[in-house]
C-alpha cells in the first residue's frame, strides 16, 4: 500500500469520491476506472462504508496535492525544478496508488501539470538566456571601456584618474560574477582574458611611464641647474644688448628642458627668475639714466624734423634733395634720443625720406626713354584699331544691319577708353 503524499491536506471526514467505488461482501474494496473494476484492497474490522471512505480519503489526499502542485505551477515565483520534483513525487504515488476516486480526472490534472511545466521551462530557458545576454552586454561593456583605457597615449594619460578607474572596473567585474546571470564558460574566459590583458597593458604602461618619467626629470633637474649657474654668473654684467640676448637663449633652454620635480623646479625657477630680474632691473636702471642724457640729442631731432617735414610737399626735386641731405648729416650728429621716443622720431623722418624717393623715381621713370616709347607705342595702336572699328560702325550704318554696328559701337567705346588712358600714361613723359 503507498504511503500518503506529506504535502496533502486534512480530507473530510466523508469523501464524495466514494462514489467511484464499491466494496463486496468479503470486504474487498474496487475503484471503476473507465467502466473497468480493479481491487485497491481492504480494510479489516471495518464496515464497508468505513472501508471505502479510508480509500476515497487516501484519492482526496493525492488529488489535493494535485492541485496544490498546479497552483504552485502558475505562480512565478516558484521554479519549474521545485514543480518538477513535486510532480516526479505524484506520479510515483499515482503509479501504484491504492484508491478511490475520479482516477481519470486526477491522470488529466497530471498530464496538464507536465504540459505547462514543459512551457515553464522553456519561459525560463528564455529568461536566463535573455540574462546572460544582457550579463555578457555589461561585462563587454567593462572590458571596452579597460581597453580604451589602456589605448590612451601615455603622454595623455591622466594615471591618476585612470588608475582608479581601473580599479572600479575590476570591482563592478566582481561584483557582476556574484550577482549577475552566469556566463557560458567560453563567452566567460574570453572576455576574462581581454579585461586580464587590458590590465596589464595599462599596468606596464604606467610603470614604464613613471620610470621614463623619473630618468626625464632627473636629466631636466642637471640641465636647469647648469641654467641657473650661467643665469647667476650673468646677472651684473654690464653688456646690455649680448647680456639680454643671453638670456632670452637661456629662457628657450629652460623651456626645451622639461620639469624636474615640482618642489625642485620651483626652487630653481626662483633662482633662476632673480638672477635675470636682477639683470633686467640693472639694465633698466642704467637706460633711465642714458634716457635722461639723451633728451638734449630729443630736442635737437625734433627741431630737425621740423625743417625736414617743411620740404613737403616737394615743388623743386634738387632743392628737396639738397635739404633732406643736409637733415641727414646732422641727424646723424645729433646722437641717440631716449628710447621712449625712437620710434616716433625715425618714422617721422621716414616719411619724409620716402617721398623725396618716390618723387625722385617718378622723375626718372617720366624721362625713361625706353617707357616712354612704349608707351607711345601703345598710343599708336589704339589709335589704329579705333579707326578700325570706326570703319566697322559706319559700314555697318550704310548696310542697315543695326545689330552688326551696335556690336561694333560696343567695341569702338571699349578701345577708346583705353586709348584715353593710354595717352593719359604718355602725357607722363611729356609725350
Amino acid at each position: 500500500m503507498a504511503p500518503r503524499p506529506v504535502a496533502a491536506p486534512a480530507a473530510p471526514a466523508h469523501s464524495g469520491s466514494a462514489r467511484f467505488g464499491r466494496v463486496d461482501e468479503q470486504g474487498h474494496v474496487f475503484v471503476t476506472v473507465d467502466g473497468q473494476e480493479r481491487e485497491v484492497g481492504s480494510y479489516p474490522g471495518a464496515t464497508p462504508d468505513e472501508a471505502l471512505q479510508y480509500f476515497a480519503r487516501k484519492y482526496d489526499e493525492l488529488a489535493a496535492s494535485a492541485d496544490l502542485l498546479e497552483t504552485r505551477l502558475a505562480n512565478p515565483e516558484v521554479a519549474a525544478k521545485e514543480v518538477a520534483d513535486g510532480l516526479k513525487t505524484l506520479e510515483e504515488h499515482l503509479a501504484d496508488a491504492h484508491v478511490v476516486g475520479d482516477l481519470a480526472a486526477l491522470h488529466a490534472t497530471v498530464e496538464r501539470i507536465r504540459e505547462a511545466l514543459a512551457g515553464k521551462r522553456a519561459e525560463e530557458a528564455q529568461r536566463r538566456q535573455e540574462a546572460r545576454a544582457a550579463a555578457a552586454a555589461e561585462r563587454e561593456a567593462i572590458v571596452a571601456e579597460a581597453e580604451k583605457i589602456a589605448a590612451q597615449p601615455a603622454g595623455s594619460t591622466q594615471w591618476k584618474q585612470s588608475g582608479e578607474r581601473m580599479r572600479t572596473l575590476l570591482e563592478e567585474w566582481k561584483r557582476h560574477q556574484r550577482s549577475s546571470a552566469k556566463l557560458d564558460k567560453p563567452t566567460e574566459t574570453a572576455l576574462w582574458q581581454r579585461f586580464s590583458h587590458a590590465r596589464n597593458v595599462f599596468d606596464k604602461g604606467r610603470r614604464t611611464w613613471f620610470a621614463e618619467l623619473e630618468t626625464t626629470r632627473a636629466d631636466a633637474l642637471a640641465t636647469k641647474k647648469k641654467l641657473v649657474a650661467e643665469a647667476e654668473a650673468l646677472a651684473r654684467s654690464t653688456d646690455w644688448g649680448p647680456t639680454a640676448r643671453a638670456y632670452k637663449q637661456l629662457m628657450d633652454r629652460w623651456r626645451a628642458a622639461g620639469r624636474a620635480s615640482r618642489s625642485e623646479d620651483d626652487a630653481l625657477w626662483e633662482r633662476f627668475r632673480a638672477a635675470q630680474d636682477a639683470f633686467f632691473t640693472a639694465k633698466d636702471a642704467a637706460a633711465a639714466v642714458e634716457d635722461e642724457e639723451f633728451r638734449g640729442n630729443l630736442a635737437v631731432k625734433e627741431q630737425l624734423l621740423a625743417e625736414a617735414e617743411a620740404i613737403l610737399p616737394i615743388t623743386d626735386l634738387e632743392a628737396a634733395k639738397a635739404a633732406l641731405r643736409s637733415v641727414q648729416d646732422r641727424w646723424d650728429a645729433a646722437g641717440k634720443v631716449p628710447r621712449g621716443d625712437i620710434e616716433r622720431v625715425e618714422k617721422r623722418i621716414r616719411r619724409v625720406e620716402t617721398a623725396v624717393r618716390e618723387a625722385e623715381d617718378s622723375r626718372w621713370k617720366q624721362s625713361n626713354p625706353e617707357v616712354a616709347a612704349r608707351a607711345r607705342s601703345m598710343v599708336e595702336q589704339l589709335e589704329a584699331s579705333v579707326a578700325s572699328v570706326e570703319a566697322e560702325v559706319a559700314q555697318a550704318e550704310q548696310a542697315g544691319d543695326q545689330k552688326k554696328a551696335a556690336a561694333a559701337r560696343e567695341r569702338l567705346a571699349t578701345q577708346q577708353q583705353w586709348l584715353e588712358q593710354a595717352r593719359a600714361g604718355l602725357d607722363e613723359f611729356g609725350g
